[in-house]
C-alpha cells in the first residue's frame, strides 16, 4: 500500500488528525512513544513519514527509545 493511500485509509479510521506535517508526525511519535500503549502507532508515524533517528533525537527522545527502534527508525 503506498503512503498516500495509507494517509488516505488511515485518516477515515481516525479522524481526529485531518493535516500532519513532518514536524507534528515527529513530536506525535515521540509522544507516543512515551506512553506505554503507544508504542505501535509511533511505529505507525515513523515508517509512514520515514522519519530518521537524529530527527526524533533533536526532538526530544531518549537514545535509549530510538536505539530499541532499530529496524524501523533510518539512521
Amino acid at each position: 500500500m503506498g503512503k498516500a493511500k495509507k494517509r488516505s485509509f488511515h485518516l477515515g479510521i481516525n479522524d481526529r488528525i485531518t493535516n500532519l506535517s513532518r514536524e507534528d508526525a515527529v513530536l506525535a511519535a515521540i509522544d507516543h512513544l512515551r506512553h506505554r500503549n503507544g508504542r505501535n502507532e509511533a511505529c505507525n508515524l515513523i515508517t509512514l513519514f520515514g522519519l530518521s533517528a537524529e530527527e526524533l533525537l533533536e526532538a526530544g527522545a531518549s537514545y535509549e527509545t530510538v536505539m530499541s527502534l532499530q529496524g524501523i527508525v533510518q539512521y
